[in-house]
């Protein structure tokens, strides 16, 4: 049955999913903006260390007044609304809470509670893709251990890009590449959130006026979130990272099936099986018509003649030699499709991509030369981008994820460009997310 019929149903039994929601920014107000729409959803509660910040999204979003606004939880149940507070934890640990839509975009916190989750017994739907990069597929250990459902988010490229691979499987083609696309050029590896606004297209005014957050559209521009979603990617569909990051080749998307074969035949990948992301714009700037800027694809292979002299005759865009074909989606709307993710979930008990493999993973790099003693800010900030590797290789050289590279010290200098490691930081060592990634490292790590 379709999730929507599904979805109508519980609404006339009178029993929805009752979700929680943590986190009220970008991503959660999308959601929000849908899900007085979808029927056989209850959203019992929104936590966010501002609840004056909740309000300010629903009012933003448009969300019906008399639709939150309960003095408890216990009466958001009673009465079909919804519960506002900056107490996360007492939304997880509510019995009647059937999922967590964990959406702060910060991936400590994000580890946390996800932690706290599984250890309720809820089924959680993780948002922040950077926690997922450095320790999604322990998390998901973690959630099968505790008997729960873990999943990444539809509408975000990760899962997306998991649907288009799944659907590529099923059918029966060899995956030769998948990813998503973006604007690139190299000079953007050194992007900080006062430089993102003359790269992106939007003046300062304009990105105010929208209340953008510049740090956060700077870890897309400066490579970093690129990055993390390919790794997420690789570790949910045992696609391989490149061995030297990225690439980013320019092209439109009738380019893909010819950019996306092995280098032996003509195409930039090291060898099929890879993840990788198109620019949106040649070396020089200049756009691209038809671009992938903001989709998701999966390029796949005739691997006999028979379903080579196919595509042939569905004269359908292919490289020179016929034999690759790309399947696309243009567009992803994030916090939009999130609902997806929820009934997925819910009804199904079946994620949206989650990771089973720890096979790629982002490193945190110095975007200029560091000094001992400065503090580095994370994805998007003044101190380092996101570079994809395998993470065989990172693993061994002890490099430090970007997802940890917040609010923390160095011990001595970094030169520009190098790859950051454990030993170059002073790290809390009792922290739940730390702990969880030496403890990845330590029984998920493929050999080097």
């Amino acid at each position: 049955m379709a999730l929507y019929d599904l979805l109508q149903a519980r609404a006339a039994d009178g029993n929805p999913l009752r979700v929680g929601l943590v986190g009220a920014g970008k991503f959660g107000s999308m959601y929000l903006a849908q899900v007085p729409r979808v029927p056989g959803v209850h959203l019992v509660g929104i936590a966010d260390l501002s609840v004056a910040r909740i309000e300010e999204s629903l009012e933003r979003v448009g969300w019906p007044a008399d639709r939150h606004g309960a003095a408890s939880l216990d009466d958001a149940l009673a009465h079909g609304t919804t519960h506002l507070s900056d107490d996360w934890q007492a939304l997880v640990a509510h019995p009647a809470i059937d999922i967590v839509i964990e959406a702060t975009g910060h991936p400590v916190a994000a580890v946390d509670h996800c932690l706290a989750a599984f250890a309720q017994g809820k089924k959680v739907i993780n948002v922040t893709v950077e926690a997922e990069a450095f320790c999604g597929a322990l998390l998901a250990h973690k959630a099968a251990e505790a008997g729960v459902v873990y999943s990444m988010a539809y509408g975000d490229q990760p899962a997306m890009v998991c649907d288009l691979v799944d659907w590529a499987r099923t059918a029966g083609f060899p995956v030769a590449a998948a990813g998503r696309g973006h604007k690139w050029l190299p000079a953007y590896r050194e992007s900080t959130p006062e430089t993102v606004w003359d790269h992106w297209g939007l003046t300062a005014e304009q990105a105010e006026t929208g209340g953008l957050n510049p740090k956060m559209y700077n870890a897309f521009l400066d490579g970093s979130k690129p990055a993390i979603e390919s790794a997420a990617i690789a570790n949910a569909t045992g696609l391989q990272a490149p061995s030297d990051g990225l690439t980013f080749p320019p092209g439109a998307i009738d380019d893909i099936p010819t950019l996306m074969r092995p280098q032996s035949e003509g195409g930039v990948l090291e060898a099929k099986g890879m993840v990788e992301v198109i620019s949106s714009q040649q070396r020089d700037g200049t756009p691209i018509p038809y671009d992938i800027r903001k989709g998701v694809w999966v390029s796949v292979e005739a691997d006999t003649d028979y379903i080579r002299n196919c595509f042939i005759e569905g004269k359908w865009v292919t490289d020179p030699s016929s034999r690759y074909v790309c399947v696309y989606k243009r567009w992803h709307m994030i916090g939009l499709e999130v609902g997806i993710s929820v009934a997925s979930v819910g009804l199904r008990n079946e994620p949206t991509g989650a990771a089973r493999h720890f096979n790629a993973d982002v490193v945190a790099t110095a975007k200029r030369d560091l000094t001992a003693g400065e503090v580095l800010d994370g994805e998007g900030g003044f101190t380092v981008f996101g570079k994809l590797l395998p993470a065989a290789t990172s693993v061994a050289a002890g490099n430090l994820p970007l997802g940890l590279a917040h609010d923390l010290k160095l011990v001595r200098d970094v030169a520009k460009d190098a790859s950051l490691t454990w030993d170059d930081v002073a790290i809390d060592e009792t922290v739940a997310a730390y702990q969880l990634r030496r403890e990845m490292e330590r029984t998920l790590a493929p050999a080097g």
